[in-house]
């Protein structure tokens, strides 16, 4: 067989990409996910955009913050502090405090529904205002105020937590989806799997729409049968799958649909009943975590093939991510007749940017 040719069975290797992850398995796998590429080309190198787009993004799970715990975390270039509150509701501000500057998310703690800092326990409610200076007979009025500290709109929804991002600071402009599975309990709980992609959100928006990287990066038999529409913020993508299992080739269906850059959810019949809630949040220009939810049917989950397809499903997106970790932007690309609607869905995103990007392709 060709080095170019596609598999012809459910046992044939996948081309390049399999044999790169080839020696990537158990463990290995997991930390080679989450790791660091100290030596990738630079954002400006590869041209990555240096905004975001605005919208609701995933920032970590509801079990997984405990009541009176802070974390630091870092999104959209930038160190913030979240925290849960002995009410047992989760805040997320700035992590800088206003006062002399240090970072509240490393040392501080959490007092009452407070965030004290590390440094003169100055303490902030949830929208970054100063409530408490212990060693104050005053507060000053601009620490009273909101956003003394920018804070940040927080929701938990589908069991994660979400922070709403402008660059503008303007108000959310629309809900999350809610999914009546996640927590029902005829339905599984989360098995959970992340990334860091060392990429750009644009790029990782593509990948659902392009169509023919799936024979030829995944080992797809054919290229998938693909409906997508655009209905305002909305996007869905219908794929009419053939599926690698143990058993040979097994016809299936994976409907995408997605509400703005950063919330997605994908069902996947066929094979076993399975959904996905995923969530891709940029850390840097060149970075995006990208979580990845599974719950099943608790009277299909367990099975071999629910477990091999949530395996394959994962197995695809560490082959993307071989390529995303140094890909390199192309304003605008050189299209042909066989790729995937890319002007279409670089309009469709461009309404998440304050400042718009071309999006004429180059036929050729």
């Amino acid at each position: 067989m060709a080095d170019h040719d596609p598999p012809t069975d459910a046992n044939t290797p996948l081309p390049a990409l399999w044999h790169y992850l080839a020696n990537l398995k158990g463990d290995d796998r997991e930390a080679w996910r989450l790791a660091d590429i100290p030596d990738r080309p630079s954002a400006d190198e590869r041209e990555l955009p240096k905004d975001y787009p605005f919208g609701w993004y995933v920032i970590d799970y509801s079990d997984e913050l405990a009541v009176g715990e802070l974390k630091p975390i870092r999104y959209f270039g930038q160190e913030l502090a979240l925290w849960r509150g002995d009410d047992g509701v989760a805040r997320v501000i700035d992590a800088y405090c206003a006062h002399f500057g240090a970072n509240m998310a490393h040392g501080g703690k959490v007092t009452g529904n407070y965030l004290e800092c590390p440094f003169h326990a100055w303490r902030y409610d949830g929208e970054g205002a100063v409530k408490e200076i212990p060693y104050a007979k005053v507060i000053p009025p601009q620490a009273r105020r909101k956003d003394c500290v920018p804070s940040w709109p927080t929701q938990e929804i589908n069991g994660m937590i979400w922070i709403w991002y402008h660059p503008e600071r303007v108000a959310p402009l629309w809900e999350l989806e809610v999914f009546e599975e996640v927590g029902h309990p005829d339905w599984t709980p989360f098995k959970k799997f992340e990334w860091n992609v060392f990429s750009c959100m644009e790029n990782v928006s593509e990948n659902g729409i392009d169509i023919s990287h799936f024979k030829y990066v995944h080992g797809a038999p054919t290229v998938p049968d693909y409906k997508i529409s655009y209905d305002g913020i909305r996007r869905s993508v219908r794929a009419d799958i053939t599926l690698t299992t143990p058993r040979g080739f097994v016809d299936g269906a994976i409907n995408v649909r997605s509400i703005g850059p950063g919330q997605a959810w994908a069902r996947f019949s066929g094979l076993s009943e399975t959904m996905l809630v995923s969530g891709n949040t940029p850390i840097d220009r060149d970075c995006v975590k990208i979580r990845f939810a599974f719950i099943q049917p608790k009277s299909e989950a367990g099975s071999r093939l629910a477990a091999g397809l949530i395996a394959d499903i994962c197995n695809q997106l560490d082959q993307d991510k071989v390529i995303f970790d140094r890909h390199k932007r192309i304003e605008p690309p050189l299209v042909c007749d066989g790729d995937g609607p890319f002007g279409r869905n670089r309009v469709f995103y461009n309404q998440f940017l304050v400042q718009p990007r071309p999006t004429k392709m180059r036929a050729a």
